[in-house]
């Protein structure tokens, strides 16, 4: 028999704030997390703005000054995320048999900030004066590693580099191994740190990146018929999934539970979707199929939203193509529209806002989006617009999360009760 997942603690670095309350509470108020680059000089760039995290001290969260400077900073996102999550969780880790409590967490990119520096010394300086720790930084495994390492958890232990999609593939790959009995928790999510000169320069090139650098507030816009591409942002999301009766044994807080997941590729195209979104569509069929309920029974779709003509209107019409004559009553919103596109922990900073939505019932609004362009008016979905939440009682609740190389990933979550 399957085992069941829930979500027991959330914990985020986000562009709009750090920890779950203030990331929420920015969310429900449409609060704007983007603003000119500020780690490096834009002066050359076409795209000078980002959803940069702020007041970030790794010591905050117990991450000893010296270990840190052994860590890329997408690394200290992660370990720090992992913190607040299991601060939040209550679990008590010297109690718990942590050879059967795991690690996910993914990056799409890895250690951008250390890439950068290794070859600016070496190409200014020399082989002789480069650090002796750039590789254990750069690599991508390492946000899961210095995680398992911080905390002492023995499980299994990856990191899933899926793009775009990191971050729902690391929670969706964690609540299969819940299920099938493996372990009996995961600190699961993803990080992503790059808001530096070559992530920048390289989306940039590809005419990604809007480029409303005099009008940072509305540059992100999702759906919206003035959008002119995404924005970049950084930061990590961890959850703490877990076995229900492990949680319910502890007395644990349960926000929500995991009800489905999907993956699949598109096999179409480096950067673009399928036309017509359709593997998007069967990925969001998968995860509905896999919760054994009805398209209609969906009340939410947190979407993937990047503010790109082929990402908003493909994912829209997969959404009406899953959910028919449904989709005009569930709710549709964008959260990166307020942080920009964190790109492997996109997926889990969303993830972590679908539990929230869930548990205080409150649908954040898509920011910016004041007219949707016309090929999407036509499908009449639901997008929440303007800067306040909606007060709406969310049963159940999806988040998509689709990356080049036609990765797709949907997680299902559905409000938890005893039966």
């Amino acid at each position: 028999m399957e085992k069941r997942a829930v979500i027991t603690g959330l914990g985020v670095i986000s562009p709009v704030g750090n920890g779950k309350d203030t990331f929420w509470n920015a969310l429900i108020t449409g609060q704007n997390g983007i603003a000119p680059i500020t780690h490096f000089d834009t002066t050359e760039y076409s795209a000078r703005i980002a959803g940069e995290v702020k007041n970030f001290d790794p010591a905050d969260y117990g991450i000893d000054r010296k270990e840190a400077r052994h860590m890329d900073i997408s690394t200290q996102y992660a370990v720090a995320a992992a913190k607040l999550a299991l601060d939040d969780s209550g679990i008590n880790l010297e109690q718990e048999n942590r050879d059967r409590i795991g690690t996910m967490v993914g990056t799409g990119i890895g250690g951008m900030e250390t890439l950068h520096n290794l070859y600016k010394g070496l190409f200014e300086k020399g082989p002789s004066r480069v650090n002796p720790f750039v590789v254990p930084k750069m690599i991508a495994n390492m946000a899961a590693g210095q995680v398992s390492i911080v905390f002492g958890l023995h499980g299994h232990c990856a990191s899933i580099a899926t793009a775009c999609a990191t971050g729902t593939n690391s929670i969706g790959d964690a609540y299969r191994m819940i299920q099938r009995g493996e372990l009996d928790a995961v600190v699961a999510g993803g990080t992503e740190a790059t808001v530096s000169p070559g992530a920048v320069a390289g989306f940039a090139a590809m005419k990604a990146l809007s480029t409303r650098n005099d009008d940072p507030e509305h540059a992100s816009r999702p759906f919206d018929k003035e959008r002119d591409g995404f924005v970049m942002g950084e930061g990590a999301g961890i959850v703490i999934l877990e076995e229900l009766e492990h949680a319910i044994k502890r007395g644990a807080h349960i926000y929500c539970e995991i009800g489905g997941y999907g993956s699949n590729a598109d096999a179409y195209h480096i950067t673009a979707p399928a036309p017509e979104g359709v593997y998007q569509a069967k990925c969001m069929q998968l995860a509905v199929d896999d919760a054994g309920i009805k398209p209609e029974e969906v009340n939410y779709v947190n979407a993937h939203g990047t503010s790109t003509h082929l990402n908003d209107l493909n994912e829209s019409l997969a959404i009406a193509k899953v959910f028919g004559e449904h989709a005009k009553d569930m709710f549709v919103s964008s959260t990166k529209s307020m942080t920009g596109h964190l790109l492997g922990a996109a997926g889990a900073i969303e993830a972590i806002a679908c539990a929230m939505t869930i548990e205080q019932g409150k649908v954040h609004p898509t920011i910016n989006c004041d007219e949707p362009e016309d090929e999407l008016k036509v499908l009449g979905l639901n997008y929440v617009q303007g800067n306040k939440a909606i007060d709406a009682n969310i049963d159940v609740a999806i988040s998509n999360s689709f990356g080049f190389g036609g990765h797709n990933a949907t997680l299902l979550f559905k409000k938890y009760s005893e039966n």
